[in-house]
């Protein structure tokens, strides 16, 4: 019960503060990708986060963002060693690890590829944050749900 009401109290004060959700996660590998057209004019940068498939012995793509700024570029972390993307997702301070990384021309798009391997309604994506899907919960029951959930997940 004072778990319910904690949750309950932390669902109404994170509505009413604007862009206070995070999100820490990791993946297998990270790719940044430049994307060229058939005449080898540039046309964007991607970041592309995977997950290693132990069944299937390949990386399957997780999500994906297109680059708008150069902050999104994933930069080299030493401690712990890898490499880190961070951003603002719709509002939430998104933070992305991998130990992995890769920069990749080309004139062939990754991601999509990847789709033939795991079609896209297959992929797990990144994780939403607690915060949203307090914000999306109606009653204190729901709130409760929610929290079980994510602990479950995590």
């Amino acid at each position: 019960m004072v778990g319910t009401a904690f949750l309950c109290l932390l669902s109404v004060l994170s509505s009413s503060i604007p862009n206070t959700s995070s999100t820490d996660e990791r993946v297998d590998l990270i790719e940044l990708n430049h994307f060229f057209d058939e005449n080898g004019r540039h046309v964007f940068d991607q970041v592309i986060f995977y997950q290693w498939s132990t069944t299937h012995h390949r990386y399957h793509v997780q999500a994906w963002r297109l680059v708008k700024d150069s902050s999104q570029l994933p930069k080299q972390s030493w401690k712990p060693s890898g490499y880190r993307c961070v951003w603002y997702d719709e509002g939430t301070l998104r933070t992305v690890f991998a130990s992995a990384f890769r920069e990749t021309w080309t004139q062939i798009d990754p991601e999509r590829s990847n789709r033939q391997l795991l079609p896209q309604d297959q992929r797990t994506g990144l994780s939403k944050p607690m915060i949203d899907m307090l914000r999306k919960t109606n009653s204190p029951r729901q709130v409760a749900e929610v929290a079980d959930a994510e602990t479950t997940v995590r």
